[in-house]
């Protein structure tokens, strides 16, 4: 079962700025890109940060009248105080920057964004150079495939070539993404492998089985004392 990479769905033209890039530029730029964060490069062309929209908005969060320095402010406080009163990338960016390798798998990917709360992340090669970013609707695109499309997959690759299953007996119905498989299997323990592997297939939304199963194996043989 080939598994998507970072490297197969990511932008690879990617927007950038410098550490000196003005505050008002990197607004401009998102706005008419239509993206939310932008890599911010250094002198020698390589990655020193990111800038989110969240990074921006700090600004609009912590106005001049608000921003003054309060003796139980915690340090991510101050932090989010000291981007408020920044005027470029320099002052703006989240550094180092969280980043995902190309020949990361797509799960991996969206993993690291959810776990962040990340819209988008920077992606590195194998020297570390900023060869792409990947948003989430960039991760989202393994499941614009065609429900054919994921029954061959299924068939082919999960019942034959690695369960060494008979596709007659086990009918796969793909509708929108769901799938139902129906049939017989011959040993019980096969049935949760079956729904694993079809559910680990990309493009699959949900899983629903009525699978049915010849031998129960789940249950260790008693056998009489000598």
């Amino acid at each position: 079962m080939k598994r998507r990479t970072v490297k197969d769905v990511m932008t690879t033209e990617v927007v950038t700025v410098t550490e000196d890039t003005p505050f008002a530029e990197i607004v401009e730029t998102l706005t008419d890109r239509r993206i939310s964060a932008v890599p911010v490069l250094d002198a020698e062309g390589r990655l020193a940060g990111i800038v989110t929209e969240a990074d921006l908005l700090r600004k609009e969060e912590f106005k001049p009248d608000d921003a003054g320095e309060r003796p139980l402010w915690g340090r991510r406080r101050h932090h989010a105080v000291a981007k408020a009163r920044a005027v470029d990338a320099r002052g703006l960016m989240s550094a180092p920057a969280v980043t995902v390798k190309a020949e990361a798998t797509v799960a991996e990917a969206a993993r690291l964004l959810a776990s962040r709360g990340f819209k988008a992340a920077p992606v590195i090669d194998e020297d570390a150079a900023l060869c792409g970013i990947v948003a989430r609707r960039d991760l989202l695109s393994v499941f614009h495939r065609s429900d054919e499309g994921i029954h061959d997959e299924i068939v082919r690759d999960v019942l034959v070539c690695r369960l060494w299953q008979d596709p007659s007996e086990v009918r796969v119905r793909v509708h929108d993404g769901i799938v139902r498989l129906s049939g017989r299997v011959d040993l019980k323990s096969l049935i949760p492998i079956v729904v694993r592997m079809t559910a680990a297939t990309e493009g699959v939304v949900d899983v629903v089985s009525d699978l049915a199963y010849e031998h129960d194996d789940t249950h260790p043989t008693a056998y009489p004392r000598a």
